[in-house]
C-alpha cells in the first residue's frame, strides 16, 4: 500500500462516518445507536473480520507457528463460529474492533521508515488512537453503547463530533493527494 492509499482510506471513512453526525439526521443517530447490538452488524463486522483473521492464520509462515497453521485454522474458526452462536452481545462492536486492528498494519507499514513526508503523522497518530480504543473496547464493548448514549442526548455534540471527523478526514484526504 502507498502513502496516498493509506491517507484517503482513513480520511474517507473519517468523512463517511462524520457526515450524517454532522447533518444530525435522525436516521445516522437511529444506526449508530443500534450498532452495538445489531444482529447484522455483527454478521458483517465480526464475519469480515474473522474471514480476514483466517487468512492470515492460514498464511503463516513456519517462523511463525506455519507448521501448524492447520491445527490454528480450524481452531480459530470453530471459536467463530462458537462466538456467533453463543456470545452475540456486542460481538458487531468486538467485529469492528478486529476490523481496525487487522487493517491497522498496512495502514502504518506504507508510512515505516518513511522520514522525509512528516505529514503522515497525522495518519499514524490516528490509527495509534483508533487501536488503543480497539483494545479498550474489545474488552470493554458495552462502552461503545454508552458513549453513543452520550453523544446522541444532545444534538449539540453529535454535530460537533460530526464536524470535527469530517474536517479530520478531509484533512488526511487533502494529504493523500499531496504525496501523488
Amino acid at each position: 500500500m502507498n502513502l496516498t492509499l493509506a491517507n484517503l482510506i482513513p480520511g474517507v471513512v473519517l468523512i463517511a462516518l462524520g457526515a450524517p453526525l454532522a447533518l444530525a439526521s435522525r436516521w445516522a443517530s437511529a444506526s449508530f445507536i443500534a450498532f452495538p447490538r445489531s444482529r447484522l452488524a455483527s454478521w458483517i463486522c465480526f464475519g469480515v473480520s474473522a474471514v480476514w483473521f483466517l487468512d492470515n492464520i492460514w498464511h503463516l509462515s513456519s517462523a511463525d507457528h506455519g507448521d501448524y497453521h492447520v491445527l490454528l485454522f480450524c481452531a480459530f474458526a470453530t471459536v467463530t463460529v462458537l462466538a456467533m452462536r453463543w456470545a452475540p452481545d456486542f460481538l458487531a462492536v468486538r467485529g469492528l474492533c478486529g476490523l481496525v486492528l487487522l487493517g491497522a498494519m498496512p495502514l502504518l507499514m506504507a508510512g515505516y521508515m518513511n522520514y522525509n513526508r512528516p505529514l503522515i503523522y497525522f495518519q499514524k497518530s490516528l490509527v495509534y488512537v483508533c487501536i488503543a480504543l480497539a483494545i479498550w473496547l474489545a474488552a470493554q464493548p458495552w462502552r461503545l453503547r454508552d458513549f453513543l448514549a452520550w453523544l446522541f442526548r444532545r444534538t449539540v455534540r453529535s454535530h460537533a463530533c460530526g464536524c470535527l471527523l469530517v474536517a479530520y478526514g478531509m484533512l488526511l484526504c487533502g494529504l493523500a493527494l499531496s504525496y501523488t
